[in-house]
């Protein structure tokens, strides 16, 4: 059974993978890049090529979400797999995008949206006024029938940020959602990846010991200077290449300030924009 990574871009999905992975999928728990193919991202295109669906049709990938996660889930049920998306669980041309009977819930990663929008622009390489503006407005990423990256051919349909925060809150219904906020998995990454480790085992209903030396390892090479150290040494398979060039994925870390990098008309948009939920989060 699934157990999605949820998360609008650049919110923080790959901090919560990487704990994730180095100390599920490791046998020491120290991080490494290539732990991280261990939670594939959906929808991937290669899902549904698989299924022999006709790829050139968006429609027909749409159509066949829930098919490509029953055949994930068919060996056995009762297993966990972890999946990234970005995806809105909108319903996109009334196929919807997941079901209780193939996922065990949900762990959303929430971002400050003031934050989001800097850390978005250095990723696709725009200017912050062009990121506060997509953040705002449904957005499907995607859709480059000739790359080479499998995760870029196929469309996600992303959303605004108010949309997809809102959207995956239907987990909540069946307590099966877990809302990690990135600001918190920053500042407590120890206490707030225990909440993580200890919803999965609720989910799958397994009983569990903590692994206190794997865990000390998997904080100590997590922190965003090992990362940022570990990119500049080797490559990075999910950073992303804009005009031949690969865009730094590890940049701002803790220096992303938005209040000393938005300027004001932007900042008091994105304010209004996004009052009520910002209210929720405690962000205002």
């Amino acid at each position: 059974m699934i157990i999605w990574l949820s998360s609008y871009p650049k919110s923080g999905n790959t901090l919560v993978r990487s704990l994730l992975s180095a100390y599920l999928f490791t046998k020491d728990g120290k991080f490494n890049f290539e732990s991280l193919k261990n939670i594939s991202l959906f929808p991937d295109i290669t899902f549904f090529e698989k299924l022999g669906v006709n790829v050139e049709k968006e429609d027909e990938i749409l159509k066949n979400y829930i098919r490509a996660q029953e055949k994930i889930n068919e060996k056995n049920r009762k297993s966990i797999t972890f999946l990234k998306t970005h995806s809105t669980l909108h319903s996109i041309n009334n196929h919807k995008f997941t079901n209780y009977q193939n996922s065990y819930g949900v762990i959303y990663i929430v971002r400050d949206p003031r934050n989001v929008v800097i850390s978005y622009a250095n990723h696709n390489q725009i200017t912050i006024e062009q990121a506060a503006e997509a953040i705002k407005s449904f957005k499907v990423l995607g859709g480059v029938k000739n790359s080479k990256v499998a995760a870029d051919r196929g469309k996600t349909h992303v959303g605004s940020w108010a949309s997809h925060y809102n959207v995956w809150k239907e987990f909540k219904k069946t307590n099966r959602y877990l809302l990690v906020k990135y600001e918190d998995l920053i500042s407590d990454t120890r206490n707030q990846f225990l909440r993580i480790i200890n919803f999965i085992y609720i989910l799958g209903k397994a009983k569990h010991t903590i692994d206190q030396e794997k865990l000390n390892n998997v904080i100590n090479t997590t922190t965003f200077e090992k990362m940022q150290s570990m990119e500049k040494s080797t490559f990075f398979h999910e950073a992303k290449k804009i005009n031949d060039k690969y865009v730094t994925f590890f940049k701002y870390g803790p220096n992303n300030d938005w209040k000393k990098m938005l300027p004001p008309k932007i900042l008091q948009n994105l304010e209004l924009e996004f009052k009520t939920e910002m209210k929720e989060l405690e962000y205002l």
